[in-house]
């Protein structure tokens, strides 16, 4: 245990028990227990294998890639249709952890696996979201802006598109995108 991730464990009192059960299954497999994104994650070296996290409704292992893993047990989840790599495990009670402690492992073990395979997750490439034209007319008319957007990792540009082109008004469109030219500018994410 990571006494710096001690913390996560006493402050989530809604879900003290559960999170406390699946630390305890992660930390059974022998995996490095750190602090990343502010929730604990557990590793195999370098690797991020498995990530604990709660929400309002449930707490969930998090595997990285998950997309990648079988799911004889019919548990994994898609968080939403965006996610490309990433599955949970949602729980709402600790007798759910319980009973799925000998598939949680096993669970924990194909993703060790997936990870020292070197798999990796085919994911959607920038040039496949489609940009709004919004923001299409903003890069053709302002090439610095349009020379930050292209610098950005394909994660951030990705990011971007994404939450542009949610809006079903072109007026909150242009106003989201008015809202992060600044952080493009800046090199950084939307949520950064």
């Amino acid at each position: 245990m990571n006494p710096k991730v001690d913390f996560y464990f006493t402050a989530n009192e809604k879900w003290q028990k559960e999170i406390e059960q699946m630390r305890i299954i992660a930390l059974d497999i022998g995996l490095n227990e750190v602090l990343k994104w502010g929730c604990p994650c557990y590793s195999l070296g370098d690797r991020n294998i498995v990530l604990i996290h709660v929400f309002k409704e449930y707490c969930a292992y998090l595997f990285f890639k998950g997309a990648l893993m079988s799911d004889p047990e019919n548990i994994l989840i898609q968080q939403t249709e965006n996610v490309q790599a990433a599955r949970q495990i949602r729980f709402t009670n600790i007798k759910e952890i319980v009973k799925l402690k000998a598939a949680l492992k096993a669970y924990i073990y194909e993703a060790i696996a997936v990870e020292k395979s070197g798999l990796k997750v085919p994911v959607k490439k920038t040039s496949e979201y489609k940009v709004p034209e919004e923001f299409q007319n903003k890069l053709n008319d302002n090439p610095a802006l349009k020379a930050a957007f292209k610098a950005l990792t394909p994660g951030r540009q990705n990011g971007y598109l994404y939450y542009f082109s949610q809006p079903k008004l072109a007026k909150t469109r242009e106003a989201r995108i008015e809202k992060s030219i600044q952080q493009i500018m800046a090199g950084k994410g939307f949520d950064e």
